[in-house]
């Protein structure tokens, strides 16, 4: 299985990429500096998301999508999703697109996301509308695809564990009651995600122990 990680120089992306080649996946990192990628010896696509090509895509069988637009750049989630889309439509490869917590429901009957909420943050809340528009798009779209989506906390210097719970739509907590996950623990459910495809064209969303406050 080849897999190509958009964005693999980004603190997702790099989590995942050093996940990958923890459990030898063939992987390539695309970036659009190859100077910014921190791990060795791996092939890398130094190109800009917009002017992939279904040739440079070609190889692979995942794409991952790890792209993170700069404060008020928030709409290229959008325009990055229909491109990614586009290039894919018609093949047998499959695309997974890390999401906004803010897209997932705090409530029982699914009508009120986390970003509806009044206190959540107004430049997360933007990012959040732009990957919800883009999941819709997906699921619109005729293309295999997973929306993957970490808990609220997203806890970048957050130790690997290997551990997590599992959900769809909703926001999940842990025992201390936190939406919490690192980075380090995300790429691990997103990576088990690719080899046992359990989520197949919908969301995902997981949630771990937050050891380092427990300690």
């Amino acid at each position: 299985m080849k897999i190509a990680v958009i964005g693999a120089a980004g603190k997702a992306g790099t989590h995942i990429l050093r996940e990958a080649i923890m459990r030898n996946f063939d992987v390539t990192a695309i970036v659009k500096n190859r100077a910014t990628v921190q791990e060795e010896n791996i092939n890398i696509i130094e190109s800009d998301l917009f002017n992939l090509t279904e040739e440079q895509i070609a190889p692979f069988d995942i794409l991952i999508n790890a792209f993170a637009p700069l404060p008020g750049e928030e709409h290229l989630h959008v325009d990055a999703g229909e491109h990614l889309i586009s290039l894919l439509e018609g093949t047998e490869k499959k695309l997974f697109v890390i999401g906004s917590s803010g897209c997932l429901f705090v409530d029982r009957e699914k009508t009120v996301r986390l970003m509806d909420l009044e206190d959540y943050p107004e430049d997360l809340a933007v990012a959040a509308k732009a990957q919800l528009q883009n999941l819709r798009d997906l699921e619109s779209s005729s293309i295999h695809w997973s929306f993957a989506i970490p808990s609220a906390m997203f806890d970048s210097d957050g130790p690997r564990t290997g551990h997590y719970i599992k959900g769809e739509e909703k926001i999940l907590v842990n025992s201390q009651f936190n939406s919490y996950i690192s980075y380090a623990d995300f790429a691990v459910a997103l990576l088990d995600e690719i080899e046992k495809n359990e989520y197949p064209n919908t969301t995902f969303t997981v949630a771990s122990e937050n050891v380092t406050a427990a300690s």
